[in-house]
């Protein structure tokens, strides 16, 4: 399942396929059926990749993509806007045997079972993930860069302006 460039944004329903980026924030298009596009701002919006999602787990943290996988396979997924507290606890007993039933609320669920819900009939839940890219192996071809000899002279002060504004300086520095 490749999540890659689906996003969850702090304080909006649903979820973004990340299109781009530009100065003032991160162009998104909401994955239903309006296709809105809009831009968030870098500096106030939080923005979450499915990809790097974890559920809080009793021994470690589960990944949101094998419970989506688990999900694919079960036989029936409840309504999250229907369904009771009990019964999605006990649903996501079966997708997520192992997470931390403290830490995990039904809203969590409800968020889970949402995003499912809208990712299951996208091209990008049938093919495979991406393998991640490799930085560490081209670093370490790499020859290490020669450093530069460092400057033993001083700095020149930069020379004022001429005008007025040369003169206010030589008198303050007086």
């Amino acid at each position: 399942m490749n999540l890659r460039g689906l996003v969850a944004v702090s304080g909006k329903p649903g979820l973004f396929k990340l299109l781009g980026q530009n100065k003032s924030g991160f162009i998104l298009e909401s994955l239903d059926a309006q296709k809105l596009k809009l831009v968030v701002n870098m500096s106030t919006a939080k923005l979450a990749s499915l990809e790097d999602i974890t559920i809080f787990g009793e021994d470690e943290d589960l990944k949101l993509s094998d419970i989506f996988a688990r999900m694919k396979d079960a036989s029936s997924i409840p309504d999250s806007k229907k369904a009771d507290g009990a019964t999605l606890r006990n649903f996501f007993r079966e997708v997520a045997p192992n997470h931390d039933e403290e830490r995990v609320y039904a809203s969590d669920i409800k968020k889970v079972i949402n995003w499912f819900s809208i990712i299951k009939d996208l091209p990008l839940f049938t093919e495979e993930a991406p393998e991640p890219v490799q930085t560490a192996a081209v670093t370490e071809s790499k020859q290490p860069a020669e450093k530069k000899p460092e400057q033993t002279e001083p700095k020149a002060k930069p020379t004022p302006k001429a005008g007025k504004s040369a003169t206010r300086l030589s008198q303050k520095s007086k």
